[in-house]
């Protein structure tokens, strides 16, 4: 039986990151389910942003996209400006085929500077994700910099929404890899 591919994805373009910090706090609690990969915007965002069509996707921005539409669980959280996401970020998932994410869970998330844009989950990645048909997850996550320490995660209450968002996501994978008992001889 193979493992589930677990893809988390940072939005944010700067490094350090609190986003990045708060989809590694997701990741912490499936690594045990097998290897998780972190894609950072901040790592793609200089090819990224010469991809203009999937048609012409080629090296390690096809790489990405590849592993983000080959995913079993997708983690995405993305920094808030403006009242939304970057343009980058989303500018990625343009370039992602629109049949590759069907039914597949997603854990949202998502930082600001205030409890303003809490609602950018929910008005903002859920319909985008809506889009693809993948399964957003009940739970999303929000973080403000209060939440954080530098940038270590250290809100005690964002920490247990990134474990019972890990749960439901455990949960799902749970249904698509069902763990086999063997018969008995």
């Amino acid at each position: 039986m193979s493992l589930p591919q677990i893809v988390g994805l940072s939005g944010s373009t700067s490094r350090p990151s609190r986003t990045t910090a708060l989809v590694e706090a997701v990741i912490e609690h499936l690594s045990d389910l097998g290897p998780c990969r972190l894609i950072e915007l901040a790592d793609e965002a200089p090819h990224l942003a010469a991809a203009l069509s999937p048609a012409a996707l080629s090296g390690r921005v096809a790489a990405t996209v590849a592993a983000v539409e080959a995913a079993d669980l997708l983690v995405v959280g993305t920094p808030v400006y403006r009242g939304s996401y970057p343009g980058l970020f989303k500018h990625l998932f343009d370039l992602v085929d629109h049949r590759a994410l069907v039914g597949k869970p997603v854990v949202l998330a998502a930082t600001g500077g205030s409890a303003l844009h809490a609602l950018m989950i929910e008005h903002q990645l859920r319909p985008l994700f809506g889009f693809f048909n993948a399964l957003a997850l009940p739970t999303g996550i929000y973080a403000t910099e209060a939440d954080f320490d530098g940038y270590a995660l250290t809100g005690e209450r964002v920490r247990e929404r990134a474990a019972r968002a890990a749960a439901e996501a455990r949960a799902q994978l749970g249904l698509r890899f069902p763990v086999r008992i063997p018969a008995i001889a």
